[in-house]
C-alpha cells in the first residue's frame, strides 16, 4: 500500500510510506492512503488544505534569506556568528549542500501535487457547485506544480535564453508520483513548457473571485504568476500583457502615502496583495527574523545583516519606502553600542501577532504584490522598446512612493531606470539575487554603514563578484546526486 504523509516535509522519498504486514495493511494517522483517498470532493478538499499548509512553510524564512544574504545589499554584523555565513561568502565556503533542505522541500511538494493531480481524475463530481470546488482544486494543483517548478529553475538553473534554452539544464521533470523515477535533468526550455502548459490549465479552470489579500490562488494571482514567468523567459509581450491587465483592474491600487505604506508591511493591511500567507496567534509563518535582532529588555538591537550604506543611499529621502523598509537604530555589536544604524524593518513583526511583550516577527508572507507587477509591466515594455507604456508603469510605481516622475527616456537609461526601481521596490523579497543573474550582472557588495560593527575580513565586505560566477546557480544536493546516477551538476559544484 502506498500512503502520502500529510506532514510534507522532508525529501520525496521519506513522504511516501510503504507499510505491509501479512494479515493487514495500516494507514497511519497522518497519511492519507492513495487507493482510496480519492473518493469525493470533501477529499480534495483535505487534499488541496493540505496543499497550502505546505505552502505556509515554503515561502519566506530560508526560502528567501539565503538569496538576500549571498548578494550586494547586506554586511555580516559582527554579532552574526556565521548564521548564513557560507551564502554570504560564496568561493569555497558555499557547498551545494547548503542549498539541499530547499531543494528536497519543493520536490516532496512537487510529489504530492502530481499525487493529487491524478487522484482528482478519479472523484466523480456532481454538477453544479460541486463541479466547481473541484475544478477549482484541480486549478490550484496545477498552478503550486508550475510554482514549485519555477521556484526550483530560478536556483538551480542558468537564466532563462530563449536561444539556448532547448539546450540548458533544467530540472528533473516529473508529473506523476514514482517512486523508483531516477529521471534525468530535463531541458530548461521543457521546463518551462511544462510551467505555461499547468498554468493554461489553472487559469481555465479557477473560478475563485479576487478579492485583496486573498489567501488562495485566485485568477488574479494566476494571472500574476504568468507575468512573473513570462518574465523570466523573455517572453516581453506576454508578461506585460499579464501585468497590464492586473493594474489597469484598479482592484489593488498603490499604496501612496507613508502611514499607508507602512500600514502594509507592519500590519499586514491589504491593499496591494494580490495573494498572501496569512499568519495568526496559532498558525504561524516563516520569518525574516536576521534582520533585527531585537533585545527586548535592553532595548537594543543584534541583526545578522547590516544593510550596506550603499543600499540606503539608493533610496531618495522623499522615497516613502526609506522610512518604512528601513529604520534607524541603536545597535549593540560585540559589546559596543552604535546609534542611528538603518536596519532592515521591512519584516517587523505585527503587533496583534505578538505572543510576549516583544516582536515574534510574525507577518503575512506575501507571494504576489502589485509593486511587483508594475516593476514587471515597465521591464516588459522597456525591452519591446516601448518606452511610453515603460514609462506609465515606471512613473505610476515611482509617484506613489513619493518619487518623481521621469521623461524622455529610453535604449539604456530606460533599463537603468527601470532595473532601478524594481531593486528598490523589491529589496529583500528574495528577488535580486535572481535580477542580478536574469540581467547578466555581477556585483561588488556595497560600503558598510559602520565599519567597526560588521565582519572586516576578506570575503566580506567589498566582496567582488562576476557575472560568470558559477554560485549565481545553486549546486544540486549530493544524496540526489548518489541516489540517482542520471543526474548532472551544475558547474562550478
Amino acid at each position: 500500500m502506498k500512503n502520502i504523509i500529510l506532514g510534507l516535509v522532508g525529501a520525496a522519498m521519506t513522504l511516501t510510506a510503504i507499510t505491509s504486514c501479512k494479515k493487514l495493511d495500516l494507514t497511519p494517522y497522518d497519511a492519507i492512503d492513495i487507493a482510496t483517498g480519492f473518493n469525493t470532493v470533501q477529499d480534495a478538499k483535505y487534499w488541496n488544505t493540505g496543499m497550502y499548509n505546505a505552502l505556509r512553510a515554503r515561502t519566506y524564512g530560508s526560502y528567501n534569506i539565503p538569496q538576500e544574504v549571498q548578494g550586494d545589499q547586506l554586511n555580516a554584523s559582527g554579532d552574526f556568528g556565521n548564521r548564513n555565513g557560507a551564502f554570504h561568502r560564496w568561493g569555497t565556503f558555499l557547498n551545494a549542500d547548503d542549498f539541499s533542505g530547499i531543494y528536497q522541500a519543493y520536490y516532496s511538494g512537487l510529489s504530492n501535487v502530481n499525487v493529487m493531480i491524478k487522484g482528482f481524475e478519479q472523484i466523480q463530481a456532481s454538477a453544479g457547485a460541486q463541479t466547481d470546488s473541484l475544478n477549482t482544486y484541480k486549478a490550484d494543483a496545477h498552478m503550486m506544480r508550475a510554482y514549485y517548478y519555477h521556484e526550483l529553475a530560478v536556483r538551480y538553473t542558468k537564466a532563462y535564453n530563449p536561444s539556448t534554452a532547448a539546450s540548458d539544464l533544467g530540472m528533473p521533470l516529473l508529473t506523476e508520483f514514482d517512486l523508483s523515477a531516477k529521471p534525468a535533468r530535463a531541458s530548461l526550455k521543457a521546463v518551462y513548457d511544462q510551467i505555461l502548459a499547468d498554468l493554461a490549465i489553472a487559469k481555465s479552470l479557477n473560478k475563485r473571485a479576487n478579492v485583496r489579500g486573498a489567501r488562495y490562488f485566485t485568477t488574479d494571482a494566476v494571472l500574476a504568476f504568468e507575468a512573473r514567468v513570462k518574465l523570466a523567459i523573455q517572453d516581453w509581450a506576454g508578461a506585460y500583457a499579464a501585468a497590464n491587465t492586473l493594474i489597469t483592474s484598479g482592484r489593488y491600487p498603490l499604496y501612496n502615502t507613508a502611514v499607508g505604506l507602512k500600514s502594509y508591511w507592519a500590519t499586514d493591511a491589504t491593499q496591494e496583495d494580490i495573494m498572501r500567507i496569512n499568519a495568526t496567534l496559532t498558525e504561524t509563518v516563516n520569518t525574516n527574523s536576521v534582520y533585527l535582532g531585537l533585545q527586548g529588555a535592553q532595548a537594543v538591537f543584534t541583526p545578522d545583516f547590516i544593510p550596506t550604506q550603499t543600499v540606503v543611499d539608493s533610496y531618495d529621502n522623499a522615497d516613502l519606502r526609506k522610512n518604512v523598509y528601513f529604520e534607524q537604530k541603536l545597535l549593540l555589536i560585540q559589546g559596543v553600542r552604535y546609534s542611528n544604524v538603518w536596519l532592515v524593518n521591512k519584516f517587523p513583526g505585527n503587533p496583534a501577532l505578538f505572543t510576549t511583550t516583544f516582536t515574534n516577527y510574525q507577518n503575512a508572507n506575501k507571494v504576489f504584490r502589485i509593486g511587483e507587477i508594475y516593476a514587471i509591466a515597465a521591464e516588459a515594455a522597456a525591452n519591446l522598446s516601448n518606452n511610453a507604456n515603460a514609462l506609465t508603469a515606471l512613473n505610476a510605481l515611482r509617484t506613489a512612493r513619493g518619487l518623481t516622475a521621469l521623461s524622455g527616456l529610453s535604449g539604456a537609461s530606460l533599463t537603468s531606470e527601470v532595473r532601478a526601481e524594481r531593486t528598490r521596490e523589491l529589496n529583500f523579497d528574495g528577488f535580486h539575487l535572481w535580477d542580478l543573474k536574469r540581467w547578466g550582472l555581477g556585483f561588488t557588495r556595497g560600503t558598510a554603514q559602520v565599519a567597526a560593527a560588521v565582519q572586516p575580513s576578506t570575503g566580506f565586505v567589498g566582496l567582488t563578484i562576476a557575472a560568470s560566477d558559477p554560485k549565481f546557480v545553486w549546486g544540486l544536493p549530493t544524496n540526489d546526486l548518489i541516489l540517482n546516477p542520471n543526474l548532472v551538476q551544475n558547474p562550478g559544484w
